[in-house]
Order: C-alpha cells, then structure tokens, then sequence
C-alpha cells in the first residue's frame, strides 16, 4: 500500500483530490503514508481521527481528513479553502462531507481479500484524473 502510494503521488498535481472508501483496517491511512513518502514528507502520518484534519508539509502541502466524526455536521469547517489551496487532499470517510466534495476528484474505493490482499476500485471524476489513471495504465470505471 506505501509503495502504491508513493507511486502515485508521482502523478499527482496541485489541488489534487483523493477520496477513500473503504472499511477501518483496509489500509487507507497506510496508503495516505505512501502519498506523503512520495510528496517528500518527513514527518510521521497517522490518522487525524481526533482532530478531523492534519497537514503536512512535502513538495506541496498534503491535507489528510478523517470525516468519520462528521457524520451529520452541517457546520462551515473551512474545507473548501483546502481543495482549492495549492496542496494534495486526502479524503478518509468522504460519504460524510459529500455535498462540499469538488466535482473533479479521484475515487478510489479498497477492500480487503480473504488472503489479506487489497483490491482498489477507480473512479476519476474529471479529464485530469483520467489522464493520470491513463498515464500509470490503471483500469478505472466510468
């Protein structure tokens, strides 16, 4: 999962969205860690259940949320300052802020195989995401 991670984060950009679903220990927050090794992030990435939102700082900011806790917030939280900054967003729990998502992001949903294996579903919502799905030579769905 690190090692994808990384190698994503190879073709991500500025303002990037990634979303995550997926049930608790199916290796998000692990994937999120390869995200911030392949962004140059020094620091330890864990997850940001208690405090919602962490940054970190690497070639450009990454911004990793944990919405479990949202669920049924309809405060203003700031999150749309975020996908519109300059830095990688990486979205744990997305069905919970569904309704102030950008359109242009990229699904990834994952599960876990009987042999402890991971499968990882695509879904790009928007031309550059399909193209960086195209450029790793990823299979996605439309």
């Amino acid at each position: 999962m690190i090692d994808f991670g990384e190698e994503l984060a190879k073709h991500l950009f500025p303002n990037a969205v990634i979303t995550l679903e997926g049930d608790l220990g199916v290796g998000k927050t692990t994937f999120t860690k390869g995200i911030g090794k392949g962004l140059g992030v020094k620091k330890i990435i864990n997850s940001p259940t208690f405090t919602i939102v962490k940054e970190y700082q690497g070639r450009w900011p990454l911004y990793h949320f944990d919405a479990y806790r949202l669920e049924g917030e309809n405060e203003e939280l700031g999150f749309e300052e975020m996908f519109e900054n300059d830095g990688v967003c990486v979205i744990e729990w997305p069905m919970y802020i569904q309704d102030i998502l950008p359109q242009e992001r990229l699904e990834i949903h994952m599960t876990k195989n009987s042999d402890q294996t991971r499968r990882m579903t695509f879904v790009p919502y928007g031309e550059k995401y399909q193209q960086l799905l195209e450029e790793m030579k990823i299979c996605y769905s439309l």
